[in-house]
């Protein structure tokens, strides 16, 4: 089974072929935006981190940004830096460029502020297009492929049908050889026990339960109990009472394989196999961040009621659960699971489709969402208080 990639210096396999133009932090935003915008094949990481935050945090946001530009859909990456924040813009700059592929930085105070940064940028990011503009996709085994899976805007159909026809997907790229990474954190609560079980040693089970334990914890720490924010109302409209019953539907888009391990927010796959979990919350621009980050060439995206977000340099699959939903947002939805629930069509003949429909958009079709260019939803999942 193979599809069409553009294959990196590191061996990593694109499904995308972009400049990533990265702010090291949130004051070059504006810079970033005016260089994309004046730039083909380049797009923008704006993210709200990267200085006035502490120590275990300003970390993070550096490890995240490496895996942002080391993420297999970025063919070369400029870094776009404010010049006295508290990101480590030399590790980013380095670590980048240990994938082998070409990476720049530019200094807006050293520049002489913003319009000669956006002047300068632009420059050193056509420079990057014409260098990466050349390379040519090439058939690569599925193997090669990190699949990214996320549930939103939810609604009962989800469980039912989206979640089950995902989970199909992931079982299969797992015995294709491929790995399959999950999160939501918020949304084991109730289940956590049953992932546990799936867990390849008792260890990654304790691992589990730990990580649902500390997202309770601290939203205790806050005075209130995890289940005011979760369900969402428009979860709770669309017929889901509790976030137990929530998270039961939520996890089934795992499949049904052994849990191999359970990674931190910033980790990168690198070379990890099999069906892993990523210690996230449930909220989108963080969450398809996490799946950037930890090399996803796609991420299969659940919903009910309809939830538009993409990202940057990944695309985002739309599988719709609610075929009520999927005729009134026809341009944002790919692929109609509510059929399962119609009795039109069975799990596993949707699952097939997606899964026909992945190996396409893996080799160069677009989804919905980059067809209509809605795909800047991102952000950095942080810990601790903005200083």
């Amino acid at each position: 089974m193979e599809f069409m990639g553009y294959v990196r210096a590191d061996g990593q396999v694109g499904a995308r072929n972009y400049v990533a133009v990265i702010p090291s932090v949130v004051c070059a935003t504006e810079v970033v935006e005016a260089i994309v915008s004046q730039t083909e094949l380049t797009k923008g990481y704006f993210h709200h981190q990267g200085c006035c935050q502490l120590p275990p945090d300003l970390e993070r946001v550096t490890d995240s940004l490496i895996g942002l530009g080391a993420n297999p859909n970025v063919g070369a990456a400029l870094v776009v830096s404010l010049g006295c924040e508290g990101v480590d813009n030399e590790k980013l700059v380095a670590e980048i460029a240990k994938t082998g592929k070409p990476v720049e930085i530019i200094r807006i105070q050293e520049l002489g502020g913003t319009t000669k940064a956006i002047a300068r940028g632009i420059e050193v990011a056509q420079k990057l297009v014409m260098a990466i503009a050349g390379q040519q996709r090439e058939p690569v085994a599925i193997s090669n492929f990190v699949m990214g899976i996320k549930c939103g805007a939810s609604d009962a159909t989800s469980g039912m049908a989206s979640n089950c026809a995902i989970g199909y997907v992931a079982d299969k790229i797992v015995d294709l050889g491929g790995t399959v990474v999950f999160g939501e954190t918020t949304e084991f609560i109730g289940a956590e026990h049953i992932l546990a079980r799936r867990a390849v040693t008792p260890e990654v089970g304790e691992a589990i339960l730990k990580i649902v334990e500390q997202m309770e914890r601290r939203a205790k720490s806050l005075g209130c109990d995890m289940r005011k924010g979760q369900p969402t109302p428009g979860n709770i409209a669309g017929g889901l009472s509790s976030i137990e019953e929530k998270s039961l539907g939520a996890i089934v888009k795992s499949g049904t394989r052994p849990i191999q391990g359970v990674m931190d927010y910033a980790d990168r796959v690198n070379g990890r196999k099999g069906l892993w979990i990523k210690d996230t919350p449930g909220r989108e621009p963080e969450i398809l961040t996490g799946m950037a980050i930890a090399g996803a060439q796609c991420i299969l995206f659940s919903t009910g009621r309809g939830a538009p977000q993409g990202f940057p340099t990944v695309p985002v699959l739309k599988i719709c659960g609610n075929p009520n939903t999927f005729a009134h947002l026809q341009y944002n939805m790919d692929i109609n699971a509510g059929r399962i629930l119609t009795g039109e069509k069975s799990i596993e003949e949707v699952g097939e489709e997606i899964f026909a429909k992945l190996l396409r958009v893996l080799s160069g079709e677009t989804t919905k969402g980059e067809s209509i260019r809605y795909s800047k939803t991102m952000d950095i999942y942080t810990m601790g208080p903005v200083i």
